[in-house]
């Protein structure tokens, strides 16, 4: 069992450039640097915005899924083992620009897609739709995927987790970040909604969902983040079901490596619900990154990668 809680941060259509430095790539992997949310002493130099690298060339898809929906999928492509982004609520494959050209640096196979109702999908027939976690899998059959690494933020956390207690067999590692994690344990959903009040709600969703300290030290980079957010949701979005009730004790069923991440400003999955949460997990390691809200991978994408990155290494070629 390994557990450790004590970090202090821690088929084609085209080929195109999404965002448009290999440069970058180092950073994730180097030590501290600036940028970094992972110090562990104040003393050291402090968090600055990171601008966002220049992408790798993908190879884009539409991957058909029950009931006329299709996922809007993007593929780096390489040898190396694959890594499949799920993006947040407030995001679409859209979301990972600071992720995309990094871990194909590190010599990953990156592959990211929208849900259905994202941006770039198409949501189908909900009657006739699957789960969410089923639609991954017709994904990974696509893309000829016999087994990867998995990580999901926010609202792609339940999605991961419904698919590792769905295909666990199929996955190297599963990484969590900034997500309540679909829990439907009864004092669990009385906890986190003691953390959103009204009019939680109602609030600016960078508010919600973006730390004070980003609001505060990279406007440029809120409005970019806004910018995805405006174009995330699909006039047909609908909200598709789970395969599982996710629950505490289903949670202690997971056999395979897990990485929890958060933000110490999370306002949804601050770091004292993610022990609790880790508390369940047999074999896991958490971390908080500094001076981020509930999207940590793009509030401090230097420390976040440089964490993913890690993990994805300890458990390369991990078989059940």
């Amino acid at each position: 069992m390994h557990r450790d809680r004590t970090s202090p941060t821690t088929a084609s259509l085209s080929r195109r450039t999404l965002v448009g430095g290999a440069a970058f790539a180092a950073l994730a992997v180097a030590g501290p640097a600036r940028g970094t949310a992972e110090a562990a002493s104040h003393d050291e130099v402090p968090w600055e915005p990171v601008p966002v690298p220049q992408q790798v060339p993908v190879t884009e898809y539409q991957v058909p899924v029950l009931g006329g929906g299709s996922l809007w999928c993007w593929d780096t492509g390489g040898d190396g083992e694959t890594v499949v982004l799920l993006h947040p609520g407030s995001g679409s494959g859209e979301s990972w620009p600071y992720q995309q050209p990094v871990l194909a640096g590190a010599g990953f196979r990156v592959v990211g897609y929208s849900r259905r109702g994202a941006y770039g999908s198409v949501a189908g027939t909900k009657a006739e739709a699957d789960t969410a976690s089923g639609d991954l899998d017709t994904l990974a059959d696509h893309l000829g995927l016999d087994r990867f690494h998995l990580s999901g933020s926010a609202a792609g956390g339940p999605v991961a987790i419904d698919y590792a207690l769905s295909h666990g067999d199929r996955l190297h590692s599963l990484t969590v970040s900034g997500s309540i994690m679909g829990i439907r344990d009864a004092a669990y959903e009385e906890l986190t909604s003691a953390l959103q009040p009204d009019p939680f709600g109602d609030l600016p969703v960078d508010f919600k969902e973006l730390g004070p300290s980003y609001r505060g030290g990279d406007r440029d980079g809120v409005a970019a983040w806004l910018a995805i957010n405006s174009r995330a949701r699909t006039s047909d979005a609908f909200a598709q079901s789970l395969a599982h009730d996710i629950t505490w004790a289903a949670l202690e069923t997971l056999a395979l490596p897990v990485q929890l991440i958060t933000g110490d400003a999370d306002l949804y999955s601050p770091p004292s619900v993610m022990r609790l949460n880790a508390e369940h997990l047999r074999d896991v390691e958490s971390h908080v990154v500094r001076e981020a809200g509930h999207n940590p991978h793009w509030e401090q994408p230097a420390a976040w990668n440089r964490l993913l990155i890690a993990f994805l290494r300890r458990h390369r070629g991990r078989k059940p």
